[in-house]
């Protein structure tokens, strides 16, 4: 047979369409060829594709025209996410693994020159996606842990392409990850650590009542930092699908995923330096910024007027929608960011103006 199609799962925003892989076996010159709107990481997969074959004793056909098409063909590309789909589809069209054994799988993983899996990033959106269509999943096993939230769905791990291989062909199965179930955790911080300050607390037990924003004033060692830090742990822990969007989140950004606490609700502190792009979201490759990390969580500007002002702007938008569009040439990004927004600052430069010392040094303009 020299036609093999089997599928695998894109990433756009913490979206995961269907990509359908076909791979065709032809004459001609020599060579492989990589259509469908693939960008570079994409098209470089031909040579890790290859090595992995080789050096997992498979017999790359070299002496074929070898055309991968991805579909659909205007869908944007990126990353090594591919890898594994492209090389099952060349051994499928080459004989070396039966075709009808691709059935009702999705395959997402990098592939090493070795033969080994490499993890990718979005892989708990590609889940899901693939628990919805009934389909199969296979993994990395260095995502297993993300994969690992799903209550439902047949998804497995593998270390090397070898193992996938053995798995198709009935050989040597692959173990189905075990569904982990994290109990919600307290935590150290509480608000019986504060100390005095009766009047900010009841302000923060309301503002964690009612969902309200809120902004703490006075000068350095106040509190303020440490009031912001214990509001999240007032709120009540995520229910499921909700705890699965924040999780996608996070499997998408440009941060390690941990679901140590997964159900606990997110807490983000960015530094009064960052860029509105880093707040909001954005890149030639859109990745999620703070507010969407701090979806149904917390964000906490600490600082307040050292933030510069575009960057309070952008702010705007996504505190009376909920969700962030970031648009590019190529495509446009939905990104949830429905968070409660606390914000410390100094009622002056130096901290103690109105304090009872007169230990303020500002001027007026300053002040002002």
């Amino acid at each position: 047979m020299s036609l093999a199609v089997t599928y695998t799962r894109a990433q756009i925003g913490i979206k995961a369409p269907l990509v359908d892989v076909e791979v065709h076996l032809g004459g001609g010159l020599p060579g492989i060829a990589i259509v469908g709107l693939a960008e570079t990481a994409v098209k470089e997969s031909k040579d890790r594709v290859k090595g992995a074959l080789i050096n997992s004793r498979f017999k790359y056909p070299s002496d074929h025209k070898i055309i991968v098409n991805l579909a659909p063909a205007d869908l944007p590309k990126e990353g090594g996410r591919y890898d594994l789909a492209i090389a099952l589809c060349i051994l499928a069209a080459s004989d070396q693994i039966p075709p009808e054994s691709l059935a009702n799988h999705e395959f997402v993983g990098e592939l090493a020159l070795t033969g080994d899996l490499r993890p990718v990033r979005g892989v708990l959106p590609s889940a899901i996606a693939a628990e919805r269509s009934h389909h199969n999943l296979i993994i990395p096993c260095q995502n297993s842990e993300e994969a690992s939230l799903l209550r439902s769905g047949d998804v497995r791990a593998a270390k090397t392409l070898l193992d996938v291989c053995n798995h198709l062909c009935g050989t040597e199965r692959l173990p189905r990850i075990d569904t982990h179930v994290q109990s919600h955790q307290e935590s150290t911080a509480k608000l019986s650590d504060i100390r005095g300050q009766y009047q900010a607390k009841r302000a923060l037990l309301i503002a964690a009542a009612g969902g309200h924003n809120i902004l703490f004033t006075g000068p350095p060692g106040a509190g303020k930092t440490m009031l912001a830090s214990r509001l999240v742990n007032l709120l009540p822990p995520l229910p499921g699908h909700q705890a699965l969007e924040v999780a996608s989140i996070q499997s998408v950004s440009d941060y390690d995923f941990s679901y140590s606490n997964w159900s606990r609700r997110p807490y983000r502190a960015p530094h009064h330096t960052a860029s509105a792009v880093a707040l909001v979201g954005g890149g030639s490759t859109p990745r999620p910024g703070e507010i969407s990390l701090a979806h149904l969580g917390v964000l906490f500007l600490d600082e307040l007027p050292e933030f510069d002002r575009k960057v309070l702007e952008v702010l705007r938008e996504p505190l009376e929608s909920g969700e962030i569009m970031i648009s590019r040439a190529k495509q446009q990004v939905r990104f949830p960011a429905q968070f409660q927004l606390v914000a410390a600052m100094n009622p002056c430069p130096c901290g103690y103006y109105g304090d009872e010392k007169d230990r303020c040094v500002c001027s007026l303009d300053k002040i002002a």
